[in-house]
């Protein structure tokens, strides 16, 4: 702050002097004649030229995307501890600002789902359109404002991180979507937004990869930009030198809180698709086929001899569910979806959720030496569990190695969880809140079958054996997480 205010202060002390120097049309000073100028190499005025053109075309592209960018501001309740937003703790009513984009001109606005979070109230500042010779006009005070807009949530998608927004104007200008497919790392993109607050800002840089999976247990892609991308740039879009929405940032990776040239993007086929159910429904309606699918790993190809030491394979199969009546099998490996080669589960995982439900997958599978085709159909996915919390008793159900309240599966409980393969087991009923330093990929709703192999009836049977795994020996926990089974492993401390 010490830094900023003396430049704010100048700002505010030179306005008067940069509003008469605009209002009078004082001239600026003259350049030097051409009898006073160093003769020009060969070659430089080509590369003027060039510079000139690349200037020109960045202002261009500039001007006709900012009038699409809005800026989102909400009032609300929401945690007050800004590091741990998802933690019960003091509720209070803050104000905070985001960013959104246009993407129909009857006033329909994507923004991050965090955006929005515990909103009652959302508001909208659309970007008036300026020319090219009147910013500097603008942003000193002298050119037109817009009033806020009040907006409607018309549906969040969390999982996602999307929000779609609805305001009540006509004719606006809209950024179409690009083609996913044909991003290319290295390509040149400009990422707007109000950072920090700072309204109607734009940067620049290139796509340093297409799809990164920032998460390893999480099967969600994104675009990774050097763009510089801060705090308040949430919401706003990525572009390309097209003007074409090719994603829109939601988060950073930072260890001082500002850009750090890692910046993450939600791919522009997955903020279509969202966009689509929202306006449709206001909810997502995510298809699945009925498979667990896992990354193949050096060991796993190892350990069952498979044909391939990276790809997909397939870890379960929902008994009569699509895949199974499709004919997919436990230990296939995925080779292609629709056309498209499998390198990774995330990529699957897209292809098969943004599916409408009803419609079909093609599938080629590997399943031992033969390669089959499959016609596998999409179905919508069922509501998740309910919240388990209010089952918790902190005093006895805390399994503290493994940083989750555990409760076990009697009669009444396993009617209630309907689509529970096997009626017996621990659920994961909470996270412990001091959990961050344990490394088990446990959820909520999770049902513990067996450890090591051997099965889990008790929360006391659960402890036990996790007592008698020594330290840095493996721990294997098998889960039935959404109807299927999987494996999760961790050391012991």
């Amino acid at each position: 702050m010490k830094r900023v205010m003396p430049i704010l202060e100048f700002l505010v002390r030179s306005s008067a002097l940069a509003i008469y120097l605009f209002s009078a049309g004082a001239a600026l000073p003259a350049q030097d004649s051409p009898s006073n100028q160093a003769p020009e190499k060969p070659g430089e005025n080509a590369r003027k030229d060039l510079l000139s053109q690349f200037n020109d075309s960045l202002q261009e592209l500039t001007a006709r995307v900012t009038p699409s960018i809005v800026q989102v501001q909400v009032t609300g309740y929401r945690a007050t501890d800004e590091k741990n937003p998802d933690q019960t703790g003091v509720i209070g009513r803050q104000r905070s600002l985001g960013s959104g984009v246009i993407v129909d001109p009857d006033g329909y606005i994507i923004t991050n789902a965090h955006v929005v979070k515990g909103a009652q109230s959302v508001r909208v500042v659309l970007t008036p359109v300026t020319a090219g010779d009147s910013q500097v006009r603008a942003s000193l005070g002298l050119g037109e404002h817009s009033s806020p807009i009040e907006a409607k949530i018309v549906g969040i998608a969390p999982t996602i991180d999307l929000a779609l927004l609805k305001i009540d104007q006509k004719n606006l200008p809209a950024i179409p979507f690009a083609d996913y497919t044909k991003l290319k790392k290295g390509e040149l993109v400009l990422a707007f937004g109000n950072p920090e607050g700072l309204e109607n800002s734009v940067s620049m840089g290139v796509i340093s990869a297409v799809a990164r999976q920032a998460d390893p247990d999480v099967p969600s892609v994104y675009i990774q930009t050097d763009a510089p991308i801060n705090p308040g740039n949430s919401g706003g879009p990525l572009i390309n030198t097209s003007g074409q929405l090719v994603g829109i940032n939601t988060f950073i990776l930072t260890e001082s809180g500002g850009s750090q040239g890692l910046g993450f993007a939600i791919p522009s086929s997955v903020v279509e698709f969202i966009y689509h159910e929202l306006r449709k429904s206001g909810r997502v309606h995510r298809s699945i086929i009925g498979a667990v699918l896992q990354d193949i790993t050096p060991d796993l190809a190892s350990g069952l001899a498979l044909g391939k030491q990276r790809g997909v394979i397939v870890s379960d199969v929902t008994p009569d569910g699509p895949a199974d009546k499709a004919g997919l099998k436990i230990q296939d490996i995925l080779l292609s979806l629709d056309g498209r080669s499998m390198g990774s589960v995330p990529l699957a995982e897209m292809i098969i959720s943004t599916r409408p439900a009803d419609s079909t997958v093609k599938a080629e599978v590997l399943r031992g030496t033969e390669t089959l085709a499959l016609t596998i159909p999409v179905m919508e996915q069922k509501n998740d569990v309910d919240q388990l919390g209010d089952l918790v008793d902190p005093q006895k159900d805390l399994i503290s190695k493994l940083g989750i309240f555990g409760v076990e599966i009697n009669s009444d409980l396993a009617a209630q969880l309907e689509d529970l393969r096997e009626p017996s087991g621990v659920i994961v009923a909470a996270l412990a809140e001091d959990n961050a330093s344990i490394e088990a990929d446990l959820q909520a709703g999770d049902v513990i079958h067996a450890l090591n192999g051997k099965k889990i009836e008790t929360v006391s049977a659960l402890r036990d054996r996790l007592k008698q795994i020594p330290p840095g020996a493996p721990a294997v926990i098998q889960i039935e997480r959404d109807s299927k089974y999987m494996y999760v492993t961790l050391e012991m401390d």
